[in-house]
């Protein structure tokens, strides 16, 4: 199936609604205006020439390019559309003979050799640089302008980087790895752009340049992306397990499936998919990480578990789009409910509703802290957040259209012998489980509407104009509804919610052999905590008491039904009471506004509960 942004035009309402309107009037209409903006500026000619700075500014200007294009077609903002065209025309005009367009004075770029790596923990190059991540997103950038608003030139600068990027790693003898911190990680994500400039023009050395940039990161011993996952490595044991990196060349990784059928490509996206999804995630799904650790930005060993773990805005991004490939792959709905919780917790929760203000990161347990200007997460927030409606449907443009986000809102896709079909969602979700969805199509017409089951419910049911049916359920977890359809048809869809404890351990077995080879087990350290969820949303609460960051908890023996119920706030909206018998109900909140969504607010998701006792 294609994604709802072919030949479909999406709207979301609701929370995910609100999101993307506050993006459009806060961020993406703001932080880049022209080429004055300092953002773009430091790509002028003059800024340029005496940069001698080696950091990654320069990625705002493509990251912010991706997403105002898809605000601005989606919308119809016509003023951000000039801003955008104006801002690709001064990067075009900025763009040097041989294809440069970073931010970086010639003796730091990356066609010149460098010295070799010192000896690190992150494996970074003799001279800091992140030359080729900023032209991987610039390049991006050129092309979703170029996708929605057809212009030869912005397509044409970005092959002429794709060009310089060839020469380089062939004829120049530079080793991609040698361009990047992280073992190489920082560079190599250029595979996604390389074989996206391979999907826009058809020309078969951008696909090369892609499978160059792996086959190098293969041969570095740090890394070897592909060779440690197919050998079944977990995601913290590829280079320094760097979450945003690795996702995002999991990314390209997929892509480059996708463009080759390669399926040992795809074996070892999925490989480490699984490690993520099983280790790696927080409750509200976002890649969690850096506790003890010389990176807040890291992977943690498999098992190990922090309520106070980091998860990076930038690595819910990559997050994100990784489960966009695999589902635009599959057509499995596991990948589309991993976005639907990013989305609705920790991408939600990382933003401000002003628009504006981003969290760098977000805590399980920890205060909300909004970043300064100049911060990569601001803009990986507005480029998460404009992935969303592409996502929400996809369909084949014949026979299928598939609904996979929930929320209220409306699309309109060209379907075969149906014509122009509307879908228009009618609903509290992410805040109950009813679903309407009406039906309208242009002629009456036989196809397949496939409603995603969500993997938290039970007992869901689907009925259409009241009568209840048995849809079909596939094995990609979607129901199937294939039928003729008639303009005016209602599906209702019921996903029952309860407030659902989950457990997590922080547990540390030590192991050895005694003299006779016996082996010796014994656990030295263990914590158990309590998170909740309703239906997708994760629940949290602020500072208990006013003024308290923890407290140990001590569960009644009862069922948990009887002392985790669903309840109403003061305004009205849900919340989850838990009753403890032994002191004032704790109230928990959806976690993206828990405490406020203020700078300095604290937000609570794990709860510690008591010790067993000792035996």
């Amino acid at each position: 199936m294609t994604s709802s942004s072919a030949s479909a035009s999406v709207r979301l309402q609701g929370l995910l609604g609100e999101a993307l309107d506050a993006n459009l009037a806060g961020r993406l209409s703001h932080f880049i205006v022209d080429e004055r903006s300092p953002a773009i500026a430091i790509f002028a000619p003059e800024a340029r020439a005496g940069n001698q700075e080696g950091d990654w500014y320069g990625e705002h200007a493509g990251k912010w390019l991706v997403a105002a294009a898809k605000a601005a077609a989606r919308s119809g903002d016509a003023e951000l559309l000039a801003r955008v065209r104006r801002v690709c025309d001064f990067l075009v005009a900025s763009q040097e003979a041989d294809g440069y367009l970073g931010t970086y004075a010639p003796e730091r770029r990356f066609m010149r050799k460098q010295a070799p790596k010192p000896l690190s923990w992150d494996g970074a190059p003799s001279l800091r640089t992140w030359d080729i991540w900023t032209h991987a997103y610039l390049i991006l950038g050129l092309l979703e302008v170029h996708r929605h608003f057809p212009e030869p030139r912005y397509l044409q600068a970005a092959r002429r980087i794709g060009d310089l990027c060839a020469q380089t790693l062939g004829e120049g003898g530079i080793d991609i790895t040698d361009l990047g911190n992280h073992h190489g990680m920082s560079a190599t994500v250029l595979m996604d752009p390389a074989v996206e400039l391979y999907f826009a023009t058809g020309e078969r050395r951008y696909l090369d340049l892609a499978t160059t940039v792996l086959e190098q990161a293969d041969r570095h011993p740090e890394l070897a992306l592909l060779s440690r996952a197919l050998a079944g490595a977990d995601a913290a044991e590829i280079a320094t397990g760097k979450a945003y990196q690795l996702c995002w060349n999991l990314v390209g990784l997929a892509k480059l499936h996708r463009a080759t059928g390669v399926a040992a490509y795809r074996d070892a996206v999925e490989r480490l998919w699984r490690s993520i999804r099983d280790h790696h995630l927080s409750l509200g799904g976002g890649p969690w990480g850096g506790v003890a650790h010389r990176s807040r930005e890291v992977f943690n060993a498999p098992g190990a578990f922090s309520p106070h773990g980091y998860v990076e805005t930038c690595s819910t991004l990559a997050w994100i789009q990784l489960n966009r490939e695999l589902l635009a792959i599959s057509g499995e709905a596991r990948y589309a409910e991993e976005i639907e919780r990013s989305a609705y917790n920790d991408l939600l929760g990382a933003q401000a509703p002003n628009g504006e203000d981003w969290c760098y990161y977000v805590y399980p347990n920890g205060r909300r802290v909004h970043t300064t200007y100049w911060r990569c997460c601001k803009s990986s927030g507005a480029m998460a957040l404009e992935e969303l409606p592409a996502i929400a449907y996809r369909h084949d443009g014949e026979s299928a259209v598939a609904v996979n986000l929930y929320g209220p809102g409306q699309a309109e896709i060209a379907l075969g012998a149906a014509g122009t079909v509307r879908l228009q969602q009618i609903t509290g979700y992410p805040f109950e489980g009813e679903v309407r969805l009406r039906v309208g199509v242009e002629r009456e017409a036989r196809f397949a509407l496939k409603l995603r089951l969500p993997s938290w419910t039970e007992g869901a049911t689907v009925r259409v104009n009241g009568d209840t049916v048995g849809a079909v359920v596939e094995h990609g977890g979607y129901a199937v509804l294939d039928r003729v359809w008639r303009d005016g048809d209602e599906v209702a869809a019921t996903f029952p919610m309860r407030p659902h404890g989950h457990r997590a351990l922080n547990r540390n077995v030590q192991e050895s052999r005694a003299p006779d080879g016996s082996p010796v087990r014994q656990e030295v350290l263990r914590q158990e905590y309590l998170g909740i969820t309703y239906g997708p949303l994760v629940y949290a609460c602020g500072l208990i008491d006013g003024f308290k960051t923890e407290e140990t908890l001590r569960l009644p023996i009862a069922p948990q039904s009887d002392w985790l119920l669903p309840a109403l706030g003061s305004d009205g909206t849900p919340v989850v009471e838990l009753r403890l018998g032994y002191r004032s109900p704790l109230l928990f909140e959806p976690y993206y506004r828990a405490g406020g969504r203020v700078d300095g607010a604290w937000r609570l998701t794990w709860m510690s509960l008591t010790p067993e006792p000792a035996a």
